[in-house]
Parts: C-alpha cells; sequence; structure tokens
C-alpha cells in the first residue's frame, strides 16, 4: 500500500472532521475523492502530506515527502504576488536551484515540456495572476509534477474553470493512470464517474466503492444528509 490510514480521527478543536478512519490506497490506482464540504477531504490530503497529525490513529504513506506532488485549492495563491508561470512552475523544483536562485537548463527545459503537455507553452513569461481560471490550474499542476512526483494529490483542480479546460485536465490526468497514484478532489461527479477507478466518500467516516456503484440519489444523499 501507498497510502494507508488505521483507526485515524482528527478534530478542529471540539470540531470532529474525521472520525475511526480506515482505508488503503494502491500503487497506481485513479481515486476520486468526493464529500460533503466539511467532510474532511482537503484534511485527509493534509494528513498524507503531512501538514497536520491525526488526533488518533496513524498516516503511513509509502513515498517520501519529495516524491508527493500536491495542488491545492486556486484559493490558496495571491494572485498579485508578481511572479511569471516559468516561476511559478520552477518552484516545484527548488532542490535543484543554484546558489544564485537560477534553475538548471534541464529543469527549465522539463519545466517547458511539462507546459506544453499541459497546453499552455507559450504562456512562460505571462504573470501568473494574468491567467485565467484554466491556464492558472494547468501551470498548479505543471509545479506539482516537477518533482516527478509518485504521489498525486488535486484538491478541486477544476473548480470554477471553463468546461473545456475541465475536459483538457481530466484528459492530462488520464495519460498519467497507471503510473503515478491519483487522488483527486471534486464536486464534479460526472467527471470523477468517467475517469477514475475508485471513489472514496467522506462524510467524517469513509466509504469506498467502484464508481458504476455511485448513483445521483447517493450523492443527493450524503450532500443533503
Amino acid at each position: 500500500m501507498v497510502i494507508k490510514f488505521e483507526k485515524l480521527s482528527f478534530s478542529y478543536g471540539t470540531v470532529d472532521v474525521l472520525r475511526d478512519v480506515t482505508l488503503e490506497i494502491k500503487r497506481g490506482e485513479y481515486i476520486g475523492v468526493i464529500g460533503p464540504n466539511g467532510g474532511g477531504k482537503t484534511t485527509a490530503l493534509k494528513l498524507m502530506l503531512g501538514f497536520l497529525s491525526p488526533k488518533k490513529g496513524i498516516v503511513s504513506m509509502g513515498v517520501p515527502p519529495t516524491k508527493i506532488g500536491y495542488v491545492p485549492q486556486m484559493n490558496a495563491y495571491d494572485k498579485e504576488f508578481p511572479i511569471s508561470v516559468l516561476e511559478v512552475v520552477s518552484t516545484g523544483s527548488l532542490s535543484k536551484l543554484k546558489w544564485w536562485g537560477g534553475l538548471p537548463a534541464e529543469e527549465k527545459g522539463r519545466a517547458k515540456k511539462l507546459l506544453k503537455d499541459l497546453g499552455c507553452l507559450g504562456l512562460e513569461g505571462r504573470l501568473f495572476g494574468h491567467l485565467s481560471g484554466g491556464q492558472a490550474q494547468k501551470v498548479l499542476i505543471a509545479r506539482a509534477l516537477m518533482c516527478d512526483p509518485e504521489i498525486l494529490l488535486l484538491d478541486e483542480p477544476t473548480a470554477n474553470i471553463d468546461a473545456e479546460s475541465e475536459q483538457a485536465i481530466f484528459a492530462y490526468l488520464k495519460t498519467l493512470q497507471g503510473k503515478k497514484t491519483l487522488l483527486i478532489v471534486t464536486h464534479n461527479f460526472d467527471a470523477i464517474l468517467k475517469n477514475v477507478e475508485r471513489v472514496l466518500c467522506f462524510q467524517q467516516k469513509v466509504s469506498s466503492m467502484k464508481p458504476r456503484d455511485v448513483c445521483k440519489h447517493f450523492t443527493l444523499g450524503m450532500y443533503h444528509g
């Protein structure tokens, strides 16, 4: 197993977010993560990243932190900060920076290759804050892939973007299936059901099921409890 939670509980103060959660994720799986706001989805990702520690139980990661890529929600970024697209992508390879802050030529080449694969070639010199929502999300995915991660965690990467960009992102993620362990948090059930191998449903507890077993009646029931 590349990710394992054993009887894990977590709370913010007196508010329980995860209760007695046990789950296992195999290497190379493509997992969709769904659930209501406050159900523990983002908290679970932060526990995997080591940003949070469980109140009870154990988190086991089968790879070192340097082999985990993370695409946070867009609202985690300051769009007014004056940084170029290439500089954003380069921050995913900080360990390779030269002592004066320059990026080796091979790393620049990798950054441009990732931008090309994601349909963003030519945007390198643009300010990140001037990008459309879809372009910005693709750039953040490129950034997360700069460390060549074995696990890629994506927290609502298609929220508030146009349908064309969303389709392009899911098409690109499909090319990584089996090569990397993918966990994607999203509220887009149709996209989840068409693309992933397995669904984890978070609502303090966690249920695991195949996409074909998730129906709209279930999701409506979960969201309106």
